[in-house]
């Protein structure tokens, strides 16, 4: 028997057969034989499965000091995740393709949304800024089905880091659905405004959620200043947005999905003229009065407005049961859940 035939055509093996044969009496040597190259395949072939170089340095690769440590691994995941891929124009296609035959259908049947204030910013320029509140997850998909067309297909959405690019399953299924990026939300994070900023200079516009999380309990939280910073600084202006019934229908915690109405309320654009921190205030007082136009009416929204009294975005400073009333009906009772916005017990009571 040949060397050939015992260590096979890449020769860091026994070819097929030749145990059998070796292990048959076909020669002394077949014992020694096999030792050595299983040797050889230990050295050549590391637990890694890549060709090891049997010739050191310089001709191979340098060996890594033992004195010194080695730099940790940069993480692909979480803030480092790269999203370039899902604003190249195929993946661009595929995401106008799944919102139009999956998204808006899907809202349309779920959500029920019906929208107000979409001629207030019809005449500005993009890009700009979307800051709405947020209490659901459907917040997203449902804001995104009602924009115009010339918003909705160049639309990226902030999201938070640590919950939709903790793993590569949701950060793949996110980024090419809604085109989330990453970025951070529980500490200041330079890298994360600097790639929003260049989005904006890319011409992309930016939804974002001032309040950095879904509500616990279907009442606002304190703004952060976000998206008063990104305006601040890129010169654009923030569209507020007011978005009305899907925390009833997909709440914080909740396992199962409810169907009924919505309601999504556009304000007119805010110009960054002030400073970020005065714009913060602006900005919430903005979604406010949203919110009581959308429970009310234009006007009377306008003349509370216009005295001071508009109902804060927290809702009545009262205990835990009444907060709950005031949110209107539960998502359980299938009548009332299909029951028009105007059943929302806030602001009619307020101040009462």
């Amino acid at each position: 028997m040949s060397i050939s035939d015992r260590v096979g055509p890449l020769g860091l093996g026994p070819a097929r057969g030749s145990r059998e044969r070796g292990s048959s009496g076909q020669g002394a040597e077949g014992p020694a034989l096999d030792l050595a190259l299983g040797r050889l395949r230990e050295a050549l072939l590391p637990s890694t499965g890549k060709l090891r170089p049997p010739w050191p340095f310089p001709l191979g690769a340098a060996p890594w000091p033992p004195s010194v440590p080695r730099p940790p691994k940069r993480p692909d995941l979480g803030v480092n995740y790269a999203t370039d891929w899902a604003r190249r124009y195929p993946v661009r296609l595929a995401r106008a393709a799944w919102t139009e035959l999956v998204t808006r259908p899907l809202m349309a049947a779920i959500a029920q949304p019906s929208t107000e204030g979409l001629d207030r910013f019809e005449s500005t320029e993009a890009p700009v800024i979307f800051a709405a509140n947020h209490s659901s997850h459907l917040d997203t998909p449902l804001l995104l089905s009602v924009l115009p067309e010339r918003f909705r297909h160049k639309v990226v959405t902030l999201g938070a880091a640590d919950y939709f690019f903790d793993s590569r399953a949701k950060a793949i299924y996110f980024a090419f659905s809604v085109n989330a990026v990453p970025i951070e939300r529980v500490k200041v994070s330079r890298s994360s405004a600097d790639r929003a900023q260049a989005l904006i200079e890319e011409g992309w516009n930016l939804l974002i959620f001032p309040e950095g999380g879904r509500s616990p309990d279907g009442w606002g939280q304190p703004h952060r200043g976000g998206a008063a910073w990104l305006a601040a600084r890129s010169g654009r202006p923030i569209v507020p947005v007011h978005i009305q019934g899907t925390g009833r229908l997909l709440p914080r915690g909740a396992k199962r999905l409810y169907v009924g109405r919505t309601k999504v309320t556009f304000g007119w654009p805010l110009y960054p003229d002030l400073p970020a921190r005065q714009l913060v205030g602006r900005l919430e007082d903005a979604i406010a009065a949203l919110a009581d136009e959308a429970a009310t009416d234009w006007w009377s929204a306008r003349r509370r407005a216009a005295q001071g009294a508009t109902p804060p975005l927290t809702g009545p400073d009262a205990s835990a049961w009444r907060r709950a009333w005031a949110l209107g009906p539960s998502p359980k009772d299938r009548a009332r859940r299909r029951s028009p916005a105007s059943a929302k017990r806030w602001p009619a009571g307020y101040g009462s």
